[in-house]
């Protein structure tokens, strides 16, 4: 009988999710992200790219939007920030020698602050013409020049290092490429975007897209802009990457999850970074 009734509440979500009309609700009011009393303020809505052609309509929000004021006040204060914890363990691993070549990061890049703006162009086609998300280029320098271990996609080290990094990028806009090499990376991410998959055959857009505002169990459906991350999740005190949460995603469509760091997730990683072109990087965000 519980899994009957389980097996009917899945289905149940289904459906409302992949009703044919819009369901979408935005957010009444879009208060700027005021950290440290003004120290730093960023906006949480933006106009919506124009390669969207509407399909979220004049407005881009930020998933800070959607969270209790809880976590919003979390992430408004660096100090109660879980997030920063991370960060100093990735900037201790900055300065730190590791590999047979005797070297750390600072010593080819400097300080970390020498990261500012990559966060906000990230995914990027590299000199080999290749798609890469930013742990690409940590492990290429962590194996070629420092010749170090590389990290796993989503292990600790390498989220306290993209972390970091993406602190460095705080307020800017995010800015991803998706004309001339980017392209065909791009349009192979939006397939993967509007694909169902799984049992509950749910597709990225079935949710964050004509369902965004609304509520699914105990979640608020926000619009899956990808700025934020890598973020703090409350539910599960820890730290998590953006693959790691398009694993998630997947796995409860009751689908077996492309591999982190595969091409399909760097591919779909471009697009949904496209979707967010304009909103800020957030740096250190925190998620319920």
């Amino acid at each position: 009988m519980t899994k009957a009734i389980r097996s009917l509440g899945a289905l149940g979500i289904s459906l409302a999710l992949t009703l044919p009309a819009l369901a979408e609700t935005a957010p009444t009011e879009t208060p700027d992200i005021v950290i440290d009393g003004g120290a730093v303020t960023l906006p949480t809505v933006a106009d919506a790219p124009a390669h969207l052609e509407g399909a979220l309509g004049d407005k881009i929000y930020s998933g800070w939007l959607f969270r209790d004021a809880e976590t919003r006040a979390m992430q408004e204060d660096d100090f109660a920030n879980p997030s920063m914890a991370f960060v100093d363990q990735g900037i201790e691993a900055w300065n730190t020698v590791d590999g047979t070549e005797g070297k750390s990061c600072a010593s080819c890049h400097n300080e970390i602050e020498s990261m500012k703006g990559v966060r906000a162009v990230m995914p990027k086609v590299n000199a080999a013409g290749e798609l890469w998300s930013m742990e690409n280029y940590i492990n290429d320098c962590r194996t070629n020049r420092m010749g170090a271990e590389a990290w796993k996609w989503s292990s600790q080290p390498m989220e306290n290092m993209t972390l970091a990094i993406s602190l460095q990028s705080r307020g800017m806009p995010v800015d991803v490429a998706i004309d001339g090499p980017a392209k065909p990376f791009w349009e192979k991410g939006k397939e993967i975007y509007y694909t169902r998959y799984g049992q509950l055959e749910l597709s990225c857009a079935n949710c964050h897209q004509q369902n965004y505002g609304q509520m699914i169990r105990a979640d608020h459906l926000s619009q899956g802009q990808t700025n934020g991350f890598p973020v703090f999740r409350i539910n599960g005190a820890g730290t998590v990457s953006l693959h790691e949460r398009f694993s998630g995603c997947i796995r409860d469509t009751r689908a077996e999850p492309f591999e982190q760091g595969s091409q399909e997730f760097r591919d779909l990683e471009l697009y949904v970074a496209s979707r967010g072109n304009g909103l800020p990087v957030e740096g250190a965000s925190v998620r319920h």
